[in-house]
């Protein structure tokens, strides 16, 4: 099987040669571990790839992103970072004060102005599965733009602000998908991290009444134009899975060891694929080769029935070990483990 077909496969329930592998890694690891980094993608190759792609330049940006200081991005949210190589976290919201809205301006160059000329010829010269991530992220910019404190009020009072953001953050988003949509890849991903170590950052209720109506219209465009929606979530989100299953959401990753991994399994296996992953919060930066290896061994036990809906994807941290890593698609390579 080529890469496309064997991602295909896996997303179809229909026995690919082997589970389709995807490796992250943080910016930190191809900033001071780059030979670590291109050694690991020559010995394990991914499956995927995105096309290639120019955003348009959106509004000015102060900083460099993944550097340590304080960093500007297109949309004027300033972030923080105290060390090199992630991202950090914002620290000053332009739309702290409401007032503020009337005025703020979304970075409509960032799609508009972007040239998309090379993605369908990337696509056609390759036969690797086309995957391409988004902006499309509500909830998550929301936060950027408001502070989160904020917009739990906002959503805990219905303050009319907080639709009219919402609203116009949609607008954006759906016209970004409708782009990507036209053009020639195979799958296209959008995110927001909704849980905490043990339950959802809002309830399920405010949830589907809010953000789920957006999902839904985000998974219509991309599955109208034939493509598989892969979507992105940390934290606990079992509450949600029925949800996202019932919109279209093809390829779900998300932090499976914060969850009943069997219980996921039980309940969902067959109606969903599984986009990773392996527990990066312990074992991937703390625990041994061989603590790796039963990770891995135990998705596999609960979810490797040999017909698909599984991609071996781990996220590659700054301090995790190289070793550990190996491990992960060592242990991937290895016979199905009986269940």
């Amino acid at each position: 099987m080529t890469s496309r077909q064997r991602v295909q496969a896996a997303l179809d329930f229909q026995e690919p040669d082997r589970t389709p592998r995807d490796l992250w890694s943080l910016p930190g690891v191809g900033m001071f571990r780059r030979d670590e980094l291109d050694a690991m993608i020559k010995r394990f190759p991914t499956d995927f790839v995105s096309p290639v792609f120019r955003a348009g330049k959106g509004h000015a940006t102060e900083g460099v992103r993944g550097r340590k200081g304080r960093y500007v991005d297109e949309w004027r949210c300033v972030w923080f970072a105290a060390e090199e190589g992630v991202a950090g976290e914002v620290k000053e919201f332009p739309l702290a004060d409401w007032s503020a809205l009337k005025s703020y301006k979304i970075p409509w160059e960032l799609i508009r102005e972007a040239d998309f000329t090379e993605v369908d010829r990337s696509c056609a010269k390759s036969d690797m599965f086309m995957k391409v991530g988004t902006n499309t992220r509500p909830f998550e910019r929301m936060q950027f733009l408001r502070g989160t404190e904020s917009l739990f009020m906002d959503l805990a009072y219905g303050v009319k602000e907080v639709y009219t953001l919402r609203d116009m953050l949609h607008e954006f988003f759906v016209e970004e998908l409708r782009l990507w949509a036209k053009t020639d890849v195979d799958g296209i991903g959008f995110m927001d991290d909704w849980g905490t170590q043990h339950a959802l950052l809002i309830s399920p209720k405010t949830w589907r009444e809010f953000y789920k109506p957006l999902y839904k219209d985000y998974c219509d465009i991309i599955r109208g134009a034939g493509k598989k929606v892969f979507f992105h979530t940390d934290g606990h989100v079992e509450a949600i899975y029925p949800d996202l299953i019932e919109i279209g959401v093809d390829a779900i990753n998300s932090q499976l060891f914060c969850m009943d991994i069997e219980a996921l399994a039980e309940r969902h296996k067959g109606q969903i694929t599984f986009w990773g992953e392996i527990d990066r919060q312990e074992v991937l930066p703390f625990g041994s080769a061989d603590d790796v290896r039963e990770a891995v061994r135990r998705v596999r036990r609960a979810m490797d029935d040999s017909s698909g809906g599984l991609i071996a994807q781990c996220e590659w941290g700054m301090n995790d070990p190289a070793e550990n890593i190996a491990a992960v698609y060592e242990t991937w390579d290895e016979p199905r483990p009986e269940s």
